[in-house]
């Protein structure tokens, strides 16, 4: 099907009016004055057409619209350190929520936990066009996520956690852990199977980073100081008072 005279933005360059080609949900060509190929015309005169939207931090299809408790898997909340977990098998796509972003134009989404486990298990990104999503997954795992201060803090207030302090000491023991797992396994030493730290290897070989939920200044600077100390790859994610702390977020950009 052929699309003329809509409003085009591709990101790559300024937006223009012109022409696009869809052939079986796929974009096969954009450009001016493209002419018909035995096909239907539509004329979009006056419309816009944008790229999909992508969101990079999402728990889209993790917590269902209606049914309640037996429909939520955004948190595994039994446990601070559950790096074991993944988000691909909580995700039901099938929920009127996924259904409603693709229709708004989100068309890609990264998934996983939420934010109430210091290490919450693997994020994934997915389409949102379709109904099985192991066809729909692009990437698997995508990265560790990772929380500070207010969520952990309440989520296990008189448990586990009372303060930052504790938040930063159980994440710096389950990276010191798996460092000297990964150091036992490489020297041939016998070592017992552990789903834990085997699901932490790849943060620490920096083959996909800790998704960080960071919002406090003091919290950002928590991520960034124990990310140096291990020599891992971070992101710093929702970073509400970033604009307090740039020079040091500069920085470690930089680096």
């Amino acid at each position: 099907m052929l699309f003329k005279n809509a409003t085009i933005y591709t990101i790559e360059q300024d937006p223009f009016v012109g022409d696009f080609r869809i052939d079986k949900g796929v974009f096969t060509e954009i450009g001016k004055d493209l002419n018909p190929k035995d096909e239907e015309v539509q004329d979009l005169n006056g419309l816009y057409v944008f790229p999909g939207l992508i969101d990079a931090h999402s728990h889209l299809g993790m917590v269902c619209s209606s049914i309640g408790f037996e429909g939520e898997d955004g948190n595994e909340v039994t446990d601070p350190i559950t790096p074991n977990i993944r988000g691909i098998d909580g995700c039901n796509p099938m929920d009127e929520t996924v259904e409603l972003a693709l229709k708004s134009g989100v068309t890609t989404v990264a998934a996983g936990p939420g934010s109430a486990n210091i290490v919450g298990g693997t994020f994934f990104a997915y389409k949102t066009a379709g109904h099985c999503i192991d066809e729909m997954t692009i990437q698997n795992p995508l990265a560790m996520k990772a929380a500070f201060g207010e969520n952990p803090k309440r989520c296990y207030k008189g448990k586990k956690i009372d303060t930052r302090m504790q938040i930063s000491a159980l994440l710096r023991e389950t990276l010191a852990k798996t460092k000297e797992y990964i150091q036992k396994k490489e020297s041939g030493k016998d070592v017992d199977y552990d789903q834990k730290l085997e699901a932490m290897i790849p943060v620490l070989k920096k083959q996909m980073p800790l998704k960080c939920h960071c919002h406090r200044a003091d919290d950002i600077l928590t991520v960034i100081r124990i990310a140096k100390e291990y020599d891992i790859e971070v992101t710093l994610d929702h970073v509400t008072d970033g604009r307090s702390i740039i020079p040091q977020i500069k920085e470690v950009i930089r680096n």
